[in-house]
């Protein structure tokens, strides 16, 4: 009998101490997945914020990094090469629109003039001439009007025209090489007074110490960035206007040399 209730005593036991146990592991699961769930929030939070400040990183462009390093250059040879750059920009464009505008088809030119040469004689041949824009237009007529004169002065008045209307090509262009050779020549001497501020304030503290110059190097050196900045914007600039004088001149040259022979045979009839 004393077995039979020690065996019970001793199950009931086990089942009590079972039921706790169950109960305190049914307890904890809910509190670890509540602990890793809040881990895993905060590792979202992390990366969600590491990717924000790297797509804030990204979303700085390249003009706002630009504006950035130019006030960071100072307001003295930083304003001097804007200046350049600015006033460089608008004589290149003010070049580039006027010999636009000053191409003409010369084929096209040459065989009109001819046309109307045969056919109406030289007043109608210096009509077409005086309605076509652009300087090989220009030319042809200054020789067609000098025609009356004999063929020989004809043809000094082209050649002769033919020199003012390469100066009006090249009108100013002498500017833009200037501010090419300008805009470098001020960065590097900014960047020349930056070092002697930068070795002043060493003088001045009577130590090396790299955070003592490293904002004055660093702000002689950008002006030197920039003034070769801008060298090499209105350099691309210079090196189209020139291509497109020479582009012009030639098709000047050999119009000059159609119209001549097309005064000779006319004068031969």
């Amino acid at each position: 009998m004393k077995r039979l209730f020690s065996i019970l005593a001793i199950t009931g036991l086990m089942t009590f101490g079972n039921v706790q146990a169950q109960d305190s592991t049914a307890t904890e699961a809910p509190a670890t997945e509540q602990v890793q769930e809040a881990a895993a929030t905060t590792e979202e939070a992390a990366v969600v914020e590491e990717a924000t400040d790297d797509q804030t990183v990204e979303n700085v462009t390249f003009t706002q990094e630009l504006k950035k390093r130019f006030i960071e250059g100072g307001p003295g040879f930083m304003g001097i090469v804007l200046i350049c750059l600015i006033l460089g920009l608008a004589i290149a464009i003010e070049r580039i629109i006027y010999l636009n505008l000053s191409t003409t088809n010369t084929k096209k030119l040459v065989s009109e003039v001819e046309g109307a040469l045969n056919s109406g004689g030289v007043e109608a041949a210096k009509e077409v001439a005086r309605n076509t824009a652009g300087p090989v237009a220009s030319i042809f007529y200054q020789g067609l009007d000098r025609y009356s004169h004999g063929l020989d002065s004809a043809e000094k008045s082209i050649v002769a025209y033919g020199g003012v209307q390469m100066g009006q090509l090249e009108k100013n262009v002498s500017w833009i090489s200037l501010f090419i050779a300008l805009a470098p020549m001020l960065g590097f001497m900014g960047t020349v007074i930056g070092m002697i501020e930068a070795f002043d304030q060493i003088e001045s503290a009577g130590s090396m110490e790299p955070s003592l110059v490293a904002g004055g190097i660093k702000v002689a050196l950008l002006t030197t960035v920039f003034g070769l900045i801008v060298a090499i914007i209105l350099q691309v600039f210079y090196n189209y206007i020139i291509a497109k004088i020479d582009s012009i001149v030639n098709d000047m040259e050999d119009a000059s040399i159609s119209l001549i022979d097309i005064l000779s045979d006319y004068s031969k009839k």
